[in-house]
């Protein structure tokens, strides 16, 4: 189904007999497999409100993201948190929404500065679990009564309602961009030249580690003249860590942050997990472990807040005798169930590990999120309870 207005869209829900699998531009397939009839919004789309001067956008959930970047360019303007690109990881087709976007709190290397999807969201439109149209939020910034339900719809996947239109707070694009490149291989000065970054005045907007490259990259960006004096005065601070090079090219600067936003270099992995932790727990604790169990290709984003690894089909197998496995997909179950186990470990400083990339036969078995806590497990269903008493959208998704 692909109703063409909002008001056809909650009346399908509301005739619905059974679950539907809610979808945008079907590019991001993370959750567990959903059995049920297919929901597309791609049929409601085009901006309804655009003010440049006020910094603020509201636009209908199935817009292809493609358009909006578009409409904003043209003004100089864009979406800070950097929405990242699913395709090529999960090697998806189709165009992502910016439905999808926000149903997913998709968020890239600027978060650490600008904030995540849900910070830019300022007013949200939906069909409930009923049929029923709920509006929150407003369309421009001072209008924000209902804040809090905005925010829970960034990431609720839509399990609590289908989006049909987003209002975000925009900002302008930079004059000029640089970035910084420090040749290490070792964790130490890695985290090291990051957390100097990070807590130096010279305000850096992407901040992410290639370890199999030898590479931290620092992403400064601004007027040029501020962004030169930020990258002498940083490559100063980061000098007695190793050699320090400079990028100043705008197409270089896009394609390298594009790489590192998209997790490009595991593209070619069959699995591929995101785990997200404070930058000093990712480096006390879960890094370490990590190196003395198993060496899996990685790349770090958010300063170190961020860790996405990549195992081979050979990786895997070799992971499962350790356990009494035979194979490599049991070895990659074994991995995914240590994994979230670590992350609930309080000596590891916690985080969530979330399987973005295996086969559904894996997504159907394992907990794909991070299993919560009692306490919030329980608020979640109550919520899920209250907007979808039927309990047909994305059932299970989220398990």
């Amino acid at each position: 189904m692909t109703p063409g207005t909002e008001a056809d869209l909650a009346e399908a829900v509301a005739a619905a007999e059974g679950p539907l699998r809610i979808l945008g531009g079907g590019t991001r397939g993370v959750g567990r497999p959903v059995d049920g009839t297919a929901l597309s919004v791609a049929g409601l789309a085009g901006v309804e409100l655009y003010e440049p001067g006020a910094l603020t956008l509201v636009v209908k959930a199935g817009t292809p993201l493609a358009e909006v970047e578009r409409v904003l360019a043209a003004e100089g303007q864009r979406l800070a948190f950097e929405p990242m690109d699913h395709r090529g990881l999960l090697g998806t087709g189709g165009d992502p929404t910016i439905g999808g976007v926000v149903a997913a709190n998709v968020s890239g290397p600027r978060r650490i500065q600008a904030g995540a999807c849900r910070d830019a969201l300022i007013g949200v439109r939906f069909v409930d679990g009923r049929g029923q149209v709920l509006r929150n939020g407003g369309r421009v910034m001072k209008n924000v009564t209902g804040y809090d339900l905005v925010k829970l719809m960034a990431g609720s996947r839509g399990t609590l309602g289908v989006l049909t239109e987003v209002a975000f707070k925009v900002l302008p694009a930079p004059e000029s961009v640089a970035t910084l490149t420090l040749h290490v291989a070792d964790s130490g000065p890695a985290f090291d030249a990051m957390t100097r970054a990070m807590k130096s005045p010279f305000e850096v907007s992407g901040a992410a580690w290639a370890p199999g490259a030898g590479a931290v990259h620092l992403r400064l960006e601004g007027f040029s003249g501020s962004v030169g004096y930020r990258a002498g005065r940083l490559t100063d601070l980061l000098g007695d860590l190793g050699e320090v090079t400079v990028e100043t090219g705008a197409e270089a600067n896009a394609a390298l942050w594009r790489a590192i936003r998209d997790a490009e270099a595991l593209a070619d992995h069959p699995y591929v997990w995101r785990v997200s932790m404070a930058p000093g727990a990712m480096r006390r604790g879960f890094m370490a472990d990590l190196d003395r169990t198993a060496r899996f290709d990685r790349l770090l984003d958010w300063a170190g807040g961020l860790c996405w690894i990549g195992m081979t089909e050979a990786q895997a197998a070799e992971y499962a005798p350790r356990y009494g496995a035979d194979d490599a997909p049991a070895g990659a179950v074994r991995f995914h169930r240590d994994l979230q186990q670590a992350m609930a470990d309080p000596e590891l400083g916690g985080g969530h590990a979330t399987l973005v990339k295996g086969p559904a036969a894996l997504r159907a078995e394992v907990s794909v999120f991070q299993p919560e806590p009692a306490p919030l497990a329980a608020l979640a269903r109550g919520l899920r309870a209250q907007f979808d008493p039927r309990g047909i959208l994305n059932p299970g998704l989220m398990g």
